[in-house]
């Protein structure tokens, strides 16, 4: 059985343009900052790194990832003043922060209810925590990887008691509206996939995010097989375009929480 895998961002960068536009969506709705650093958590390949470097000039910005590929790939933008390899759930700011930026990686994450005010108690007076994470859950492109590998892989995949990792925005408006001044929002935004050579548009997509904690688990061989599977699924749910593209809606919700 396969080992859990580092990120690849070659990968993960296939698809740059439409995941760096909810960064920018999130940094636009981000006002005036306190003195302090900005914290890019899960930074990933630093894809909203310049944004980040550009709109706060003068600041340090520090870009965290528990990826070493990821982190290397980040380097070579120079927009981070500094990068720290280490997982998310345990970093602790060494100074309270201006900007707690995270962009597409706290759904890996559980107990958002522990983690959400962990973050804010992270900040300076003043300060914001800004945070976007897919909730695609219900859609057909995730779906179908959950339960293709319950039924294929029982062994290794017990998702009876599975829970979306992403609450809906009311919960997190609640979890939140005690420590500030709290703004929750949801958008779907229809993605223009182009034509690959080789596959379905919509697993090239997912395959270097929503599909790698199925794919660690198989063998070569099953993952073929349920790879296959997946494609056949996708190409009834998401039809190809007569230009060989195909429209995949993508829904991500956003919070910003000043306190």
């Amino acid at each position: 059985m396969a080992g859990r895998s580092d990120w690849n961002p070659e990968s993960y960068a296939r698809f740059g343009d439409l995941r760096l536009r909810p960064a920018l969506d999130l940094l636009a709705q981000v006002g005036a900052l306190p003195e302090g650093e900005v914290v890019d958590l899960g930074c990933g390949n630093g894809a909203a790194g310049p944004a980040l470097a550009e709109r706060f000039a003068g600041r340090r910005v520090v870009g965290l990832d528990a990826s070493p590929a990821m982190l290397t790939a980040a380097r070579t933008g120079g927009a981070y003043d500094r990068l720290i390899e280490g997982d998310v759930a345990d970093w602790r700011a060494e100074a309270p922060v201006a900007l707690i930026f995270s962009n597409a990686a706290l759904h890996w994450l559980s107990d958002h209810a522990a983690l959400m005010p962990h973050l804010a108690s992270q900040l300076a007076p003043g300060g914001t925590l800004a945070v976007q994470m897919p909730r695609q859950y219900g859609a057909p492109s995730h779906r179908f990887l959950r339960d293709f590998a319950a039924e294929m892989f029982p062994d290794r995949f017990d998702l009876g008691a599975w829970k979306a990792p992403v609450s809906a925005p009311v919960e997190y408006h609640r979890m939140l509206a005690g420590l500030g001044r709290v703004n929750v929002w949801e958008t779907d935004y229809v993605q223009r996939l182009g034509p690959v050579a080789g596959g379905h548009p919509v697993r090239r997509f997912t395959e270097a995010t929503a599909m790698r904690p199925y794919l660690d688990k198989l063998a070569p061989a099953e993952a073929v097989e349920f790879v296959a599977r997946y494609e056949t699924a996708l190409a009834a749910a998401y039809p190809i375009e007569p230009d060989g593209s195909v429209l995949f809606p993508f829904r991500r919700l956003f919070l910003t929480l000043t306190i």
